[in-house]
């Protein structure tokens, strides 16, 4: 009776901060299924997509293919949507973004196979590929790549019609976020590329979504809302393709919301430029990794490319106060801050239970690690990557900040307030709480003071109420880590670079893993350090031999 009602509430606690369109799209869906004919295309507007390719092969000989570090083989009908392979790496099967990579030039004759056997095995509005987030990546994957060949035979541009029409009846607005920008982006491509009355109805659909939910997605610091490092990277990637199209294709609609557009990148570069690490990545706050999106170094050249400024510097302390990320960096270390919420409250499916982590750089050298993301759905594993314990903060009475549950569900949600954002001449000084633990008995408030000097970072949590508490730091598995003594433990990495780490209380290290990609899974170790007196002051320094 008790799991129950715990299930009864995180399922209250789930919906009660749904949208009402939400409800409204997810039971038209139940009843109202897509009805799609077979249009016939009479022409296409005669341009040619040269952004840049970037994605890693997918598709080879033989029917092989390989998506999220896994191999497959489509032989046979039923292989696209077999059961022997996870939901998201059958969505990649139906992406194409073979098409896109970088050696696609090498592959055309595979490729029209491959699509011809798609159009052949994937019955209208049957299986994965028909679903709206697959239809949208695919859409935009064949327009770009049909609009580089001299002529397009008629069952392709009929196919591509067909699917935006399915699209179109199907948009997600019942979850809204990344996945309706995506739909819009595809119905903004195909419109740009068909001509005729249905290709127009789709661009004016496609961008009436875009002018909403551009103005919804990107915050005034320039951070994508669902509050992914990877996820932002993967809108700002569409938006700088959509002032690519609209430069590309000359078409007036598009023309007219480009210097916004141009904008609202700007920005967007910014918030990606102060959420990297040295080494050139992205950091693991929510749901990221590196490989799915397109790197920060491809995303800065390609910002370069169509002409948007994105050089200015980073100060010693970068502080985006709308979605919550600080950022200090200096000499000798580079440290992020999580002040955040978990995301928008309609929306928190690639939220974790991170509040206040940070993750922390000396040089090039990540030390201290989020865990990060290898796979979604509803296993074990995915609901212990998104709990607190995964993260480089503190656990009250063995609970998570924020009720994650299911693959994509959050329940009872911390809400973060910074408190202190300064910076004098040698020391900066970052504060934040969280709310998330006042759920408990007793109610516990978590605050989290770090002050950054040049050559050491102090951190010092306060719990409210004294409680069994722990914090979790998880090390970069290419750091060696050496206990000193009971209080103190030694990281060394490279030849001549160490860190020490000393805490008022006793360090104990565990076996962890690291998750940096998905499909990869990496021994890694963790330091824990517990505490129930309600304080603990951490000191992390830098030496160099």
């Amino acid at each position: 009776m008790k799991s129950v009602l715990i299930k009864l509430s995180k399922i209250f606690h789930t919906l009660k901060y749904l949208r009402f369109e939400q409800f409204y799209y997810r039971a038209l869906y139940k009843f109202i299924k897509p009805k799609v004919v077979s249009p016939v295309v009479v022409s296409v507007n005669s341009f040619c997509w040269n952004g840049p390719c970037l994605f890693k092969q997918s598709i080879f000989e033989n029917h092989n293919v390989c998506f999220l570090n896994e191999v497959g083989v489509v032989k046979k009908n039923t292989d696209w949507n077999s059961g022997s392979h996870a939901k998201l790496w059958l969505y990649n099967l139906h992406y194409f973004d073979d098409l896109s990579s970088v050696t696609y030039q090498e592959r055309e004759s595979i490729h029209y196979s491959f699509i011809n056997r798609w159009i052949e095995e994937n019955p209208a509005c049957f299986g994965n590929g028909w679903e709206p987030y697959p239809l949208s990546l695919r859409l935009v994957n064949w327009v770009k790549w049909f609009s580089k060949k001299e002529s397009v035979e008629q069952k392709y541009l009929n196919s591509i019609a067909q699917q935006a029409i399915a699209l179109s009846q199907q948009l997600e607005y019942h979850i809204l976020g990344n996945h309706l920008f995506a739909n819009a982006k595809a119905l903004t491509f195909v419109g740009a590329y068909l001509q005729g009355d249905e290709a127009e109805s789709f661009l004016n659909l496609g961008l009436k979504i875009l002018d909403r939910e551009i103005k919804e997605q990107f915050l005034a610091d320039g951070a994508h809302f669902e509050l992914s490092p990877m996820y932002h990277e993967i809108l700002l990637w569409d938006l700088l393709e959509l002032i690519d199209l609209a430069k590309t294709s000359h078409n007036v609609k598009l023309l007219e919301r480009l210097k916004n557009w141009e904008l609202v990148a700007k920005k967007a570069l910014h918030w990606l430029k102060s959420m990297i690490h040295p080494d050139g990545e992205v950091s693991f706050f929510n749901d990221a990794a590196i490989g799915i999106a397109a790197s920060p170094a491809a995303i800065f050249d390609y910002a370069s490319k169509l002409g948007i400024e994105h050089k200015a510097p980073l100060s010693l302390l970068t502080t985006n106060h709308a979605s919550g990320y600080s950022r200090v960096q200096n000499d000798n270390y580079t440290l992020l801050f999580d002040h955040a919420n978990v995301g928008p409250d309609y929306l928190p499916g690639h939220a974790h239970a991170d509040s206040l982590s940070f993750e922390m750089s000396v040089g090039s050298q990540r030390i201290f690690v989020n865990s990060g993301t290898s796979l979604y759905g509803v296993s074990k594993e995915r609901l212990r990557q998104r709990e607190t314990s995964a993260h480089n903060t503190v656990v009250v009475d063995g609970q998570s900040s924020s009720e994650v549950w299911s693959g994509f569900r959050v329940a009872r949600r911390a809400y973060t307030q910074l408190l202190k954002a300064k910076e004098s001449a040698d020391n900066i000084t970052l504060s934040a709480s969280h709310d998330g633990y006042k759920r408990l008995k007793p109610k516990v408030t978590h605050t989290r003071t770090i002050n950054a000097l040049t050559d050491s970072c102090i951190i010092t949590d306060e719990l409210s109420t004294k409680s069994a508490a722990k914090f979790n730091l998880h090390v970069h598995p290419d750091v060696e880590v050496k206990q000193i003594d009971e209080t103190s433990l030694e990281l060394k990495f490279g030849c001549q670079s160490k860190v020490l780490l000393v805490s008022t209380h006793a360090c104990f290290v565990e076996e962890s893993t690291w998750h940096p990609e998905f499909g990869k899974t990496i021994p890694n170790q963790k330091i824990v350090i517990p505490f129930t007196n309600g304080k603990l002051i951490t000191e992390i320094k830098i030496q160099k031999e």
